[in-house]
């Protein structure tokens, strides 16, 4: 029994330590797809900073969260909401769109 607890702490523990740099951002960025559209479509956010970006997905469908400059894609699934987080971001600016909606879903992260 000794020896399950222990095998329990270590997975416990090693857990904690994957997800304790995931937790924290040191600023949230608040995302909405609504029609399509990703609401705002441009935000601006402080450079040298980790975002957590939540998106709300308000659509009957799912949309994927993509940008190659973020390094960072996600499926939100209809009616739900998804985080990212990226970052430190260098100063620049960061497209990203909705793969499933790539003509009306596109936004742009300028961190500055």
């Amino acid at each position: 029994m000794s020896r399950m607890l222990s095998a329990a702490q270590s997975l416990s523990l090693a857990f904690g330590v994957v997800l304790a740099p995931l937790a924290h951002a040191d600023e949230d960025l608040k995302l909405v797809i609504e029609n399509h559209v990703f609401v705002p479509a441009e935000v601006r956010v402080p450079a040298n900073k980790k975002i957590r970006i939540v998106i709300d997905n308000r659509d009957a469908t799912p949309e994927e969260f993509e940008s190659q400059g973020l390094h960072a894609e996600k499926v939100i699934p209809a009616n739900s909401k998804g985080v990212i987080s990226v970052g430190p971001l260098k100063p620049g600016t960061y497209s990203f769109y909705g793969e499933f909606n790539r003509t009306t879903a596109q936004g742009v992260l300028i961190a500055e």
